[in-house]
């Protein structure tokens, strides 16, 4: 990989190769044993969304491996100001060894990354979370072996990014997806028709659909999402009717395996999407999966920028 701007960039071998990287990296960690791969790099952060886990797991990261990270707020940098992409990126290319960029539009982080020369990272846009799924598959693989054959993944709930990215994933890696979301916030039609292309090569199986029960029968991972994502808080009082009976809740996970997984990817409005009992329960690995931010995090920062030489 030279830029992680989206999951259709990721092919299944550079999954499973990055997974490889994240159990040494952990195996180094329970040892002890520092990382020094990215000792003289700094990545710079932007941030036009506030984040808790983006921010945290990536700062943390980087010093985990040895190297430093700049957190730049739009109102901090010119980006904000009108100053382009383009040159922003020229710019950034000429100071730092790599680009995490939080934001809005899936294009300005296409941009970012066409015009930089040095790696850039998908941190979130309002189409895609590619970060987090990685970090939700490999959860999923740490608990099931067979992940990519045998489970069955239930994503219930908003059409969404982060939605959106387990589509992506699903078709790549030949997984089992089975959506269900309210008629009025499908997930983007171009990437259901993508998805369901490399489905077509990869011999997954897609669903979507508008019945929980049904996406959650039999399910090995039962997911949800917050209904009122960054950017749609005005749409807050018309959303929440919308989704009644998306709830995971007690009776829902009842439709599912018996050994299920609950998973949220945060933060989550208790009561909302997901009951309290659910989400402190023991079929719950949510913060589980918040942690594996850091270590799959880490991973991606390896892989990009161990080795890179800036293009200029």
């Amino acid at each position: 990989m030279k830029h992680l701007v989206s999951l259709d960039d990721v092919s299944a071998e550079d999954t499973h190769g990055l997974f490889q990287r994240v159990d040494e990296l952990l195996e180094a960690r329970k040892a002890g044993r520092g990382g020094s791969s990215l000792q003289g790099k700094t990545l710079a952060m932007i941030f036009q969304k506030p984040s808790t886990r983006t921010r945290i797991s990536f700062e943390v990261a980087m010093k985990e491996l040895g190297g430093d990270a700049l957190i730049l707020r739009e109102d901090e940098i010119q980006l904000g100001r009108g100053e382009s992409i383009a040159d922003t990126a020229r710019v950034l290319s000429r100071y730092v060894d790599g680009v995490m960029i939080r934001t809005f539009k899936q294009s300005d982080v296409e941009a970012l990354a066409e015009f930089a020369g040095i790696p850039v990272i998908n941190g979130l846009t309002d189409l895609e979370h590619p970060c987090q799924v990685l970090a939700d598959l490999y959860t999923v693989r740490e608990r099931f072996p067979e992940w990519t054959k045998k489970v069955k993944i239930a994503y219930v709930g908003d059409g969404n990014n982060v939605a959106n990215s387990w589509l992506l994933a699903a078709g790549k890696l030949g997984l089992h997806l089975s959506l269900a979301t309210p008629e009025e916030y499908p997930p983007d039609a171009d990437i259901v028709s993508r998805a369901r292309a490399l489905a077509s090569e990869s011999g997954a199986k897609i669903e979507i659909g508008g019945d929980p029960k049904e996406a959650a029968a039999g399910a090995h991972v039962v997911y949800t999402d917050t209904w009122v994502s960054m950017g749609a808080e005005k749409e807050r009082r018309e959303r929440l009717p919308r989704f009644k009976g998306f709830q995971v809740n007690a009776e829902l996970l009842s439709a599912a395996d018996p050994q299920a997984i609950v998973m949220h990817c945060l933060p989550a409005h208790r009561g909302e999407e997901i009951t309290d009992e659910v989400m402190d329960g023991p079929q719950s690995v949510v913060f589980d999966q918040a942690e594996n931010r850091l270590h799959v995090q880490k991973a991606i920062l390896a892989e990009l920028m161990a080795n890179q030489t800036k293009e200029g």
